[in-house]
């Protein structure tokens, strides 16, 4: 069994009496010695958790931390694929890349890797993703779907909308989708994902979705370097989100959605982020690396690109770049 799994069932064994758990009592239940059983219990106090300890009772959980553990997420997770698996990191440099490396070593599909922090995590385009500790979600997902990898960039619409569902479910704001993959809250990002692939010629080995939400974050925070206007979930509502409940939701929210994209495609998840949309029919100005210019947004291909049509007129297709409003601009 699973470290996790035993620090699991520890804990549902502990919540489900009335009173204390012996010793004895969890040895049996877990086929697991009772020296085995202290040095879970031992894990579990360090990661957090208020465990009493009664000569002749045995052990009673008293308290569980706002941390985001294995024990905790996967407690009541409602997937077929995705948190098969958790890993819990304190800290790391980035999820996506602790993510991408169990993944080429076989990771199972639904791998999912969340920290506390991260040191160096990864926004698009060779950007840093301010990450500190105890306040926010940074968490990435192993999928290995069927799909040739000209396909792969579909996935985007799947992390999206998930995170945007996740929002209304576990707050009461609404939120838009800002493209190629941000999530906009009253005009401000409260949200950024970035995909990353392992593919050959015609086959995807894995994708590793990396999603990053500013959930309990301050202002002063926030930092005074970013590129576009930030803000946090609990800035934006006045409320604190509890993230294990908001992870567990997003996972559940990830895992519907790729299974009806293993099913259905792509078509009726970009529908919705479509519908989501913050640019839709805006003007914009779009800076691709290589030069800017001005636009209407159209929408949004099948495979993500952004249709602008120009102020020259041309329709254009946007594959990679920063995309600005022009409210009110002519």
């Amino acid at each position: 069994m699973l470290e996790e799994s035993v620090d699991a069932k520890i804990l549902e064994i502990m919540r489900a009496g009335d009173g204390f758990a012996s010793g004895e009592a969890l040895s049996r239940e877990l086929g697991v010695s009772r020296t085995a059983v202290w040095k879970h219990i031992k894990g579990l106090r360090g990661q957090g958790y208020r465990i009493e300890s009664v000569p002749a009772k045995g052990y009673r959980l008293v308290t569980a931390p706002d941390l985001i553990t294995p024990a905790e997420l996967t407690r009541g997770l409602a997937t077929r694929r995705v948190g098969g698996r958790v890993v819990c990191l304190k800290e790391t440099d980035s999820t996506n890349a602790v993510a991408f490396k169990m993944a080429e070593e076989g990771a199972v599909e639904g791998t999912v890797v969340i920290a506390d922090t991260q040191s160096a995590g990864k926004g698009r385009l060779g950007r840093i993703w301010l990450s500190p500790p105890g306040v926010n979600l940074y968490c990435s997902v192993v999928l290995r779907p069927p799909i040739s990898p000209v396909a792969a960039c579909q996935l985007t619409f799947l992390s999206v909308v998930a995170v945007a569902r996740t929002i209304e479910r576990e707050t009461t704001l609404i939120p838009q989708i800002k493209w190629p993959n941000d999530i906009l809250v009253a005009g401000k990002k409260v949200a950024g994902l970035l995909n990353e692939m392992n593919a050959e010629t015609e086959k995807v080995n894995f994708v590793v979705l990396g999603i990053g939400v500013n959930l309990n974050m301050r202002l002063e925070q926030l930092g005074s370097t970013l590129r576009h206007p930030a803000t946090s979930l609990l800035e934006a509502s006045g409320t604190p989100v509890r993230r294990i409940a908001f992870a567990r939701t997003l996972l559940e929210e990830l895992d519907g959605l790729y299974d009806r994209f293993l099913i259905e495609g792509e078509a009726p998840i970009r529908a919705e982020w479509l519908e989501r949309s913050a640019i839709g029919g805006r003007r914009v100005k779009v800076n691709t690396g290589n030069g800017e210019f001005r636009g209407t947004v159209q929408g949004v291909d099948a495979f993500g690109a952004l249709l602008v049509q120009s102020d020259q007129g041309a329709l254009e297709t946007v594959l990679s770049g920063d995309v600005a409003l022009l409210d009110g601009d002519a």
